[in-house]
């Protein structure tokens, strides 16, 4: 199928200046409608739409996973100054001190994920109650983040 297209020729409303797309078919021939030529840009119809639909449904779930990632993000922004806040020095020079979200949620309560940020924090001279409670307020309602799910072939 060969698509020609006229210009300047008056629309179905009367008025000049519309473009028109004529389908011919591939035997040369210029009139009548075959069947193949109203399938084609049906099927073409349906498969744009089909892409609309994957694109769509691919924004969603990106602006999904990019909110909880910004929480993250902002949390352990908040993290990192507290700590620097807490050991008196810049995140450069700050000791290795590992501080796992994702750990924290899986224990059992907050008695259980105290501990843990007190065993992470032992070789902080500061106080670090406020730390621990504050950190904790604001994993609460937190989920796990989940690895990226891996598409079958």
């Amino acid at each position: 199928m060969s698509v020609a297209t006229g210009g300047n020729e008056p629309g179905p409303a009367g008025g000049g200046g519309g473009s028109r797309v004529f389908f011919q078919s591939p035997r040369g021939g210029g009139g009548g409608s075959s069947r193949e030529e109203s399938v084609a840009p049906a099927a073409a119809v349906v498969q744009v739409q089909q892409q609309q639909r994957r694109h769509q449904q691919g924004k969603v779930t990106v602006k999904y996973d990019r909110k909880e990632l910004r929480k993250r993000l902002v949390l352990e922004e908040w993290i990192v100054e507290q700590l620097g806040q807490l050991y008196g020095c810049e995140e450069e020079e700050m000791p290795d001190v590992e501080i796992d979200i994702d750990d924290l949620l899986d224990a059992a309560n907050e008695e259980e994920r105290a501990l843990k940020l007190q065993e992470a924090l032992v070789d902080c001279y500061k106080p670090t109650e406020e730390f621990i409670k504050e950190l904790l307020t604001r994993i609460r309602g937190m989920r796990k983040l989940s690895p990226p799910q891996k598409k079958s072939v």
